[in-house]
């Protein structure tokens, strides 16, 4: 009689493939950039090209093969030095602000490094690491993910920043029909759970899955549109303060605020920089790249407010469909299909929601340095929601947490309306 193994597949082997395939992506996001372009940091909260790609290896380099390689020498004595990004427990490091004055190693280096270390973690996966290593891998791989999204994000400010405006690749084509206008659905309210699951990948603030009680509410059926924010700019909406949190006037009012970041105005009409270049501002695409006191500031003119966190993951199960991530190569939201349902809750432009970015109750940081990763800058950041067209695909899910100061925007950020009941 024939024989069935019950024993379940080792899920290492996924886990590689996973992992070449991501680190190839990440080096074809950079192709389209000279050594040049990788090395400009246009601001303090972007990072260089180049040093995207050293530092997702030498997180690689220092988590994962310094404890699956006991005693090995590290590639490069002072790249700990060069490449780490916030991590206090593993040492000092290149300021944030100054990582542009990086011009030596230079690219090839860097390129030369990622091999090195590639070669070295397919050796160690060939040896089949247990699960402690494999969990810090799949952490890798996402964390790689995010830089991709940071990579494409900052190249569009640097090009930005430039006289020339250069085009990053292809233009996006243009809405083919207006959007769909804007209803809202209702939503019950009642005890729901919220958070990860306690098994499988997730990052650790998505985690303990815990119980929320929601009010009755709505929310709007799509994000709003760049042509819905015309009319909140002719309204006045950037000159009255009425609308306005205090410390969201006063951010507009220092920075000069007058229309979302990207958006240039020419003669009576308004253009947009995309990673294909410069275009008019399309009415139908979401509008992106708002701050959470811009986006507060239009929902109170609308008669509307934020979604808080907790509302928007309990609505994504019944979401009608995702939106545009990276992979389509568009790299610019996409105006919304006609359609029942909530539509684009997932890609196309991070939602921000109202509510504050803080642990969930029992939250606990892992042990040692990876313990940074997300714990310790639980104060004075928002939640934002959903993934963007710059996200690489199968990156975020319903529980997925990212985080930004209230004044960020050159991150895909947009807007999607709740109300209360």
């Amino acid at each position: 009689m024939e024989r069935h193994s019950t024993e379940r597949p080792w899920r290492g082997a996924a886990i590689a493939e996973r992992l070449a395939a991501v680190r190839r992506a990440t080096v074809a996001l950079a192709a389209p950039l000279s050594a040049e372009d990788a090395m400009v940091q246009s601001m303090p909260d972007a990072s260089p090209a180049k040093w995207h790609l050293a530092h997702t290896t030498w997180f690689f380099e220092t988590f994962v093969l310094a404890a699956g390689e006991p005693g090995a020498r590290p590639f490069h004595p002072a790249y700990g030095f060069l490449f780490n990004s916030y991590y206090e427990a593993v040492g000092p490091r290149q300021p944030r602000p100054e990582r542009g004055l990086l011009s030596r190693p230079p690219l090839e280096d860097v390129l030369r490094y990622r091999r090195a270390v590639d070669e070295r973690l397919g050796a160690l996966l060939a040896a089949r690491p247990g699960d402690a290593l494999l969990d810090v891998l799949e952490l890798g791989i996402a964390h790689e993910e995010q830089h991709q999204e940071l990579l494409l994000t900052d190249v569009k400010h640097a090009f930005f920043s430039q006289p020339l405006r250069p085009a990053y690749g292809p233009p996006p084509q243009r809405a083919a029909a207006p959007a769909p206008p804007l209803a809202f659905l209702a939503r019950e309210g009642g005890v729901r759970e919220i958070g990860a699951p306690a098994h499988g990948f997730a990052f650790d603030n998505e985690r303990p899955r815990h119980r929320a009680l929601l009010e009755p509410h709505a929310l709007a059926t799509r994000p709003a549109t760049c042509g819905e924010w015309l009319a909140f700019m002719d309204a006045g909406g950037y000159d009255r303060p009425g609308h306005w949190l205090s410390d969201g006037w006063a951010a507009a009012t220092r920075h000069g605020w007058r229309a979302p970041l990207y958006w240039v105005q020419e003669g009576r009409g308004w253009w947009q920089y995309s990673l294909g270049g410069m275009r008019p501002v399309d009415e139908a695409e979401p509008v992106a790249h708002v701050s959470y006191f811009e986006a507060d500031a239009y929902a109170r003119w609308a008669g509307a407010r934020l979604p808080t966190e907790e509302e928007w993951e309990a609505a994504a199960p019944d979401a009608a469909g995702a939106g545009n991530f990276a992979a389509t190569g568009r790299l610019h939201p996409e105006g919304a299909r006609p359609g029942e349902g909530l539509r684009q809750l997932l890609g196309d432009v991070w939602e921000w929601t109202r509510s504050a970015y803080a642990p969930y109750p029992g939250f606990r940081p892992a042990a040692g340095a990876l313990g940074e990763y997300n714990g310790k800058f639980m104060v004075s950041q928002l939640v934002l929601r959903g993934g963007s067209c710059a996200t690489p695909p199968g990156h975020v899910r319903p529980s997925y947490r990212n985080f930004f100061y209230p004044d960020a925007r050159w991150q895909f950020t947009g807007v999607r309306l709740a109300r209360d009941a």
